[in-house]
């Protein structure tokens, strides 16, 4: 019997991030280099893509679709979308279902004009936010988190624009990095605690860049310049450059530390650290503590990669490709009539039995989730003529959920959460089994250890922020073309190099 289609979410048994976004201002190029920047990111979400540009008259441009971004836009649709200014997004839905009303950058039409979001992250308060604006007359046309951000912006009684996202953001709760994009400006956000991450590059003809990560302005050739930092507000404007303010008095940082663990490109520069860096290392630390006598040392592809030369490095044992992947497998397959076992991951996974055949051999993945793929991975390499199998994992045992923007089972699905190694090395079939310490991962952070988030492996969640968001006075006009002068509540301009906290500093 014919099976209907398949989510293959055994062999996608992996937390996911939620998506990732782009803004460039004053580019002429601004929505070809958008869908440049947003294939760069396109491993952030595969469920759907979006741009959105500003027209020379101020009239704000819209191309959504459902699927990668290679499917959404072609050249026809690139032409619909002219302008210097735009923002840019792809996503993996994890608040609100996958379909076309949800693909983001969001539009809205408000009082006093026009604005545009995209979103990477994820609201604790979503469900309330919704219901108390519904109670007061919103409608909503989606069941994404984002849209709650557009609705606040709307009913804002401040001036200007600035203040109206600020209002918003102080009752946001959770995970944000955001680009909003008007007629005239482009405004970038990060959350207090800094959970996602958003960086700012400049391309050679003074165009500002903002991503999630290094990789896409890497590729529309922008400099990067320094991370969006947390609880900033970056306001890009033609009248006045970048202007930096600051959100609100923010906690010590808490960033997502499985951004180097498995969600950024190796080649990227996440939190101020190189992506690549992070994971050779935490291959060194595994081949360190937990080493075994080896033939070889191969990664489960791709995202083990680099953690298992890291490994092989340090063990002094050759590394192999012993598993190829293929990338021409999406996310959904008709099984074959005839029960095979273990069809999905052999479908994306293909053993190479010259590497393993009579070997003994360490295999190293980034993470365990439920430890359904880990157990194919086990029996696929057994079949092919391992003698051995040792799985080495690059990050501790996931034991929580993920509340911040990261898809993840709940507690009750999580292997770690109902199993210690030893069950767990029994249910997957491998010889040995082990996983990164956390308490070694803190210490190869060392200084920046306090600045991570690792909720998902000790089942801490930080706090809420404590305290409003300083207000800023209102303004005789909404402020889409008007300037920010009149500062009330300890918030002052920063420098765009140093994009400095300066709350404490007096108003002047």
């Amino acid at each position: 019997m014919i099976s209907p289609f398949n989510n293959d979410d055994d062999h996608d048994d992996k937390p996911r991030e939620e998506c990732g976004v782009v803004g460039i201002y004053n580019d002429p190029e601004a929505s070809r280099l958008c869908y440049l920047a947003l294939h760069a990111l396109q491993h952030r979400g595969q469920e759907g893509a979006g741009i959105v540009a500003a027209t020379r008259d101020g009239v704000l441009n819209s191309v959504t679709g459902v699927g990668l971004v290679s499917e959404v836009f072609n050249e026809s649709k690139l032409n619909q979308l002219p302008g210097s200014h735009a923002i840019g997004h792809v996503r993996y839905s994890t608040a609100g279902q996958s379909m076309l009303k949800n693909v983001q950058p969001f539009v809205a039409d408000y009082m006093h004009g026009r604005v545009g979001v995209a979103h990477n992250g994820n609201l604790v308060n979503y469900e309330r936010l919704r219901r108390e604006l519904e109670e007061n007359g919103s409608i909503f046309g989606t069941s994404s988190d984002t849209e709650v951000v557009l609705h606040l912006i709307a009913v804002s009684k401040k001036r200007p624009l600035i203040a109206r996202i600020v209002e918003a953001c102080e009752k946001l709760k959770g995970a944000y990095s955001m680009v909003f994009i008007t007629e005239d400006k482009l405004v970038a956000v990060r959350d207090p605690y800094g959970f996602r991450p958003l960086v700012m590059g400049r391309r050679s003809n003074g165009a500002i860049v903002f991503a999630s990560e290094t990789c896409a302005l890497d590729l529309i050739e922008a400099t990067y310049e320094r991370e969006v930092m947390p609880g900033e507000v970056l306001v890009v404007d033609k009248k006045d450059g970048v202007q930096s303010y600051c959100l609100s008095q923010h906690p010590e940082p808490k960033s997502c530390i499985f951004e180097h663990i498995y969600f950024s490109m190796p080649n990227s520069i996440v939190f101020g650290m190189s992506v690549y860096e992070s994971r050779r290392m935490f291959g060194e630390i595994l081949a360190t503590e937990a080493g075994v006598d080896c033939d070889v040392v191969i990664p489960v592809p791709d995202s083990g990669v680099v953690a298992a030369l890291g490994y092989a490095e340090k063990a002094g044992v050759p590394f192999q490709q012993g598993l190829i992947r293929s990338h021409y497998v999406g996310r959904t397959f008709i099984e074959p009539s005839q029960g095979i076992r273990d069809f999905g991951v052999k479908l994306k996974l293909a053993p190479v039995r010259a590497v393993l055949e009579g070997k003994r051999v360490v295999v190293v993945d980034d993470s365990i989730v439920r430890g359904t793929t880990a157990l194919k991975i086990v029996r696929l390499l057994k079949e092919a003529g391992a003698i051995e199998v040792h799985m080495r994992i690059a990050s501790p045992p996931i034991i929580a959920s993920c509340y911040y923007g990261v898809d993840t089972p709940n507690s009750e699905e999580l292997i770690s959460n109902r199993m210690n190694v030893e069950e767990i090395r029994e249910f997957i079939g491998c010889d040995s089994l082990a996983f990164l310490s956390f308490d070694s991962l803190k210490k190869m952070l060392g200084g920046n250890s306090g600045g991570f988030c690792y909720a998902c492996f000790s089942g801490k969640y930080p706090v809420a922020p404590n305290g409003n968001v300083n207000k800023v006075v209102d303004f005789v006009d909404d402020g889409l073309n008007g300037s920010i002068q009149s500062i009330d509540g300890g918030w002052l301009q920063g420098s765009e190099d140093q994009g400095q906290d300066l709350n404490h500093e007096e108003d002047n």
